[in-house]
């Protein structure tokens, strides 16, 4: 039963992810807002939905091990696992805004969620510094992207290509709401399911709720960012792949963690120290290889993989 309940919570988390994002882009263009700002924010924390509900529930519920544990081990899985792949798919130039401002403030933010743990938890007063940084970010993000889209050379009426939307989006407002609604209703549903069925499996297993996060509940939640960023990669975009994960991490420590925190402190969790340092660690090698290499091949994807291997071994033999 308990596997059955995870396996049942990430099909909601997944698919409640995908109609959520699709319900809000559609209500977003019916607004007429700009298509950069639906990227920037919906879609964006539309890929980080499974995350949120898995995390803000094991934190209602006190199972904060498995609340940490989730966001530390998925922006772990994204950055060696989901870039890896992609690089094997097809070596990527790093995107310079992401190199100038998202690497930099996802090593940023990392190493202030180190430091937040140094006490073994999170506090209410700290999660709320974490949900003002996601605003302050959110806002330069966006204030960035539309100084650089007016920017732009102006074109022909007839020669200007069409804007970039996401496919089969609803085009009515009740089946935009419905959505939406249903979306939100499946993750909120899929990550309880989540929750319950890991807490039940580790207990039965004897093994740890932060290994479990750390593993099953990081990959299952992590698995919009890898369909998207594989897909990406297979039509000649791998550069996305960066952009995505890197935005997701950010998203899942400052709004994640601070709204997890906000709802019910985080404590008990001095084991994630080890876990914060090596992912400060990996982001800061990334950061590092941004600026060195004009462009990540393929054999750093080996390598990036490899890694992840190495730390899934490392944290099941701990």
């Amino acid at each position: 039963m308990s596997y059955f309940l995870l396996i049942a919570g990430f099909v909601l988390l997944v698919g409640g992810a995908e109609c959520f994002v699709r319900g809000s882009s559609a209500v977003a263009k019916l607004l007429k807002i700009p298509s950069v700002i639906i990227g920037l924010t919906i879609v964006a924390m539309g890929t980080s939905a499974p995350e949120a509900a898995v995390s803000i529930s094991a934190s209602i519920v006190g199972n904060n091990d498995i609340a940490v544990g989730n966001i530390l081990g998925s922006n772990l899985f994204n950055l060696l696992a989901i870039v890896g792949i992609c690089a094997l798919i097809h070596g990527f130039e790093v995107d310079p805004a992401i190199k100038k401002r998202d690497l930099p403030v996802s090593f940023g933010i990392t190493a202030l969620l180190l430091i937040f743990l140094l006490d073994g938890g999170i506090s209410l007063a700290e999660g709320l510094v974490l949900l003002i940084l996601m605003a302050g970010y959110l806002a330069w993000t966006i204030a960035d992207a539309l100084v650089k889209r007016k920017k732009l050379p102006a074109k022909p009426r007839e020669s200007a290509p069409a804007e970039k939307t996401i496919p089969n989006t609803p085009k009515s407002w009740i089946l935009s709401l419905l959505g939406i609604a249903l979306g939100l209703a499946a993750v909120i549903f899929g990550g309880q399911f989540v929750v319950n069925g890991a807490s039940a499996i580790a207990e039965s297993l004897g093994m740890s709720q932060t290994l479990i996060g750390l593993t099953i509940v990081a990959i299952g939640t992590s698995l919009p960012e890898l369909v998207t960023s594989i897909v990406a990669s297979c039509r000649g975009d791998s550069g996305l792949a960066l952009g995505n994960v890197v935005g997701s991490n950010i998203f899942n420590v400052l709004f994640i963690l601070g709204t997890s925190a906000i709802i019910h402190p985080v404590s008990g969790v001095a084991t994630s120290l080890v876990d914060t340092g090596i992912l400060l660690g990996v982001t800061a090698v990334f950061v590092v290889a941004a600026f060195a290499l004009k462009k990540f091949p393929r054999p750093a994807g080996v390598v990036s993989v490899l890694a992840y291997v190495g730390y899934t071994v490392f944290i099941i033999l701990r």
